[in-house]
């Protein structure tokens, strides 16, 4: 029976990548449901198909088989086309990279999603400044890349992720190229995100003290979900 509360529903997904002739089995049988509100932490061995799980809920990758109902929509069921406008609209990404443009400044760089909208510029650099201040970054607003601490480059990941106002937010491995203070930082700032905002987030993390900071743990191992 479907949980009318669930953001996310998993039912009997399914993964396997092919490495020439042979097939490997990534993701088994998954069965998950994630409410809305609901801070997540994916944990397990390198391999075991945390990241697979996450991008297949964001809409980046597609299961073999399996239901996979995100924000009320079988996202398996979508075109390429129908997928992108949904992932628009819906999922905001935090990476561990960060993933910013070099030769775009802090603001610029938070404006990029909105340029599959319908806005004008000025209503862009409107929603990119709230989201700076959002994560404490207006006084960087024009500063480069280059210009800004691994925390703060993360920290600018984080408002183009939120500019959008996406369903869900999925994070994968979000302080794991960042020093302590910087993670408690960026860690924080999710738990902002969650507790003032509502968002809902996904979190891969092989970090304990980082998985902490989730409402619930879930474990992957070798492709199989344990944990509740």
């Amino acid at each position: 029976m479907a949980d009318v509360n669930a953001i996310v529903e998993i039912e009997g997904l399914s993964k396997s990548y092919r490495r020439g002739a042979q097939e490997i089995p990534v993701l088994s049988d998954i069965t998950l449901s994630i409410p809305a509100g609901e801070f997540l932490a994916l944990m397990g061995p390198s391999g075991s198909g945390k990241t697979t799980l996450l991008n297949l809920i964001a809409g980046i990758d597609r299961a073999d088989a399996g239901r996979l109902i995100v924000a009320g929509t079988d996202i398996n069921t979508l075109n390429e086309s129908e997928l992108a406008d949904w992932r628009s609209r819906h999922v905001g990404f935090i990476f561990q990279f960060y993933n910013l443009m070099p030769v775009l400044t802090a603001v610029e760089n938070v404006e990029l999603p909105l340029h599959l909208l319908d806005l004008s510029r000025a209503e862009r650099r409107e929603r990119a400044d709230t989201a700076l201040s959002v994560v404490g970054l207006t006084d960087r607003a024009d500063h480069y890349p280059s210009q800004l601490s691994g925390g703060q480059q993360q920290r600018v990941a984080i408002a183009r992720a939120i500019i959008t106002d996406p369903t869900i937010i999925v994070a994968d491995e979000p302080t794991g190229d960042l020093d302590k203070r910087s993670a408690e930082d960026v860690l924080g700032l999710l738990d902002r995100l969650n507790d003032e905002f509502g968002k809902t987030i996904i979190m891969v993390t092989h970090d304990p003290r980082a998985a902490q900071r989730a409402h619930q743990i879930r474990n992957l191992d070798k492709g199989v979900l344990n944990g509740g």
